[in-house]
This record gives C-alpha cells, structure tokens and sequence, in this order.
C-alpha cells in the first residue's frame, strides 16, 4: 500500500470514527443567553386575563433553557429569572460577561389601542383583542453582528412556522406605534433598530414575541406547559442550525 493510500484510509477510519468531519461549533461550547423580557416591577403588558407578561416570558424562557440544555447545549443561561434586573443595558453586558454566542430575549405581544374590546371574567372587566394572533421576530441593524442577527432570526422563524405556528403581522400596520418594516412577512420578521437589548450587544441577538397574549384563545395555548414545550423545541432547532453553519475559526 502506498503511503497516500494509506493516508487517504487513516482520514476515512477518523471520519467514520467521529461521524463525520469536525464541527466548527460545539454544542458544549456555544452559549445561548435567554433574556426574560420585562421584570416584577415593569411587567410589560397584561394579558385577556388578567396575567403580567413577564410570567409568561419567564415561565418560556425556563423551558427553553431546559430544552437547550437537553439538546448539548448546557452553558446556555437564563437573565432576568427572578425579575429584579432593571437595565436593559445590564442585560446585554450580562450576555457578554458571561461569554454568549447569542442573545435570545423572550417577551409576548400585545395590540394598540384601537383594537382592545372589554369583557368580563369571574365578575373583573378586562380589555382584549382577539384581532391578532401569532409569533414575531425583531432584529436591529444597529447590531454589531446584524447580518448574523437576521441567520438566525430567519432559522427560528422557519423552525417556529414548521411546527404549526404563525406569524402575526400587525407590527407592519401605518399606525401609531407600529410601521416596522418588515423584512420577510413569511417569517413575521421585522427590523426594529432602536431596540436597547438588540442594537447594545455585542452578540447576534434577536426578540421574539411568542404570541398576543390579549388574543384570549392564543393567550390559553401560551400558558400550556405543552405549548411551551413546542416553541422551545422550535428555538433549540433553530440553534443547532445556527450552530451548524458557523464557519471554522
């Protein structure tokens, strides 16, 4: 045998060993940082009723790190769990302190006033709206890795629409409060430079709102642990995606 025969059959039994050729991204080393929107004192907007979103970011974001970390991902870390953080900036400088690949902030949707409708539960009066529904995704291109932002805003919103959810595009709407551009409808991606915890980090980063919480059927799926469960497989597919793609270096 020839020693470039021989070579040539070392690099194969190393392949086959390995499963394939090394990865440039190692789920053991890639770091997700969950943000949980909003916090205990500023808890973002009420749902149909009557629950605080940041519970319902916070209770998505635990499942989400609990999937990430099933699925090789377990330097990934929560911000914000107990929901005394009080910067948005504190956030982002977190994410970098403790060495993040990504930047995920968690939040649920709400709709302008013109929409809301009131109606009465167990003897409370409660505003609603029932007039959207579905997922959002934000992105700034104040970012300094705004190109790697949109990858994997494009990745989760694939990963989100491929498990049945869809995207709500009333943030696109003329109106006051609204008028983000809107970068891919299919996706429910929008652009949104302005926002503290995307343009200040030094990571790829990327807000989702996982539903109208002021939609009463959509707010019901979004306090399941099941349908929980469901986005948080959607984002730990996303990752490994994002995580696949990297190049070498």
């Amino acid at each position: 045998m020839s020693e470039k025969s021989r070579l040539i059959g070392l690099v194969l039994l190393v392949i086959l060993y390995h499963g394939g050729p090394a990865r440039a991204c190692s789920p053991a080393a890639f770091v997700v940082a969950i943000d949980v929107g909003h916090s205990l004192r500023s808890p973002g907007a009420v749902s149909a009723r009557g629950v605080p979103e940041f519970r319902f970011n916070r209770d998505l974001a635990a499942a989400a790190a609990d999937v990430l970390a099933a699925g090789g991902f377990r330097r990934s870390f929560v911000i914000n769990a107990d929901g005394t953080a009080q910067s948005l900036r504190g956030r982002t400088d977190e994410a970098a302190r403790r060495g993040a690949d990504l930047l995920l902030s968690i939040h649920h949707d709400s709709v302008q006033p013109r929409y809301l409708s009131n109606w009465t539960l167990d003897g409370v009066t409660r505003p609603y709206s029932d007039h959207f529904r579905g997922f959002s995704l934000f992105v700034s291109a104040k970012n300094r890795q705004a190109e790697r932002s949109r990858r994997f805003a494009e990745l989760l919103g694939r990963s989100l629409t491929a498990r049945g959810l869809t995207p709500t595009l009333h943030h696109a709407e003329p109106i006051a409060g609204e008028h983000r551009p809107l970068l891919d409808a299919r996706l429910g991606l929008y652009r949104f430079d302005d926002l503290v915890v995307l343009k200040g980090a030094a990571m790829p980063a990327v807000l989702l709102e996982a539903g109208v919480i002021l939609n009463r059927d959509e707010e019901s799926l979004l306090a399941q642990g099941a349908y929980q469960q469901r986005i948080a497989a959607a984002i730990l597919a996303a990752v490994q995606d994002y995580c696949d793609a990297l190049p070498p270096g």
